[in-house]
């Protein structure tokens, strides 16, 4: 197990120490109410039937072109 260790330090030893975190500026912490909204959204578009149709015209398009 120590040369595991010495292994692990050697590699990760030579990244800065002060890295920058990504998700640092949390504007709104409702996720549920994001989700809500961006499918609300998502319906009030019409982007559903265009989900629909890409899958049944893909699923038709599959078993067309699928050999055996």
């Amino acid at each position: 197990m120590h040369y595991f260790n010495d292994f692990i330090f050697q590699i990760l030893g030579n990244f800065p120490v002060n890295l920058p975190v990504l998700a640092q500026n949390v504007t709104d912490p409702n996720l549920l109410g994001q989700i809500q909204k961006a499918w609300t959204h998502f319906l009030q578009t019409g982007q559903i039937w265009a989900l629909l149709i890409g899958l049944v015209v893909g699923y038709m398009f599959r078993n067309l072109t699928k050999y055996g």
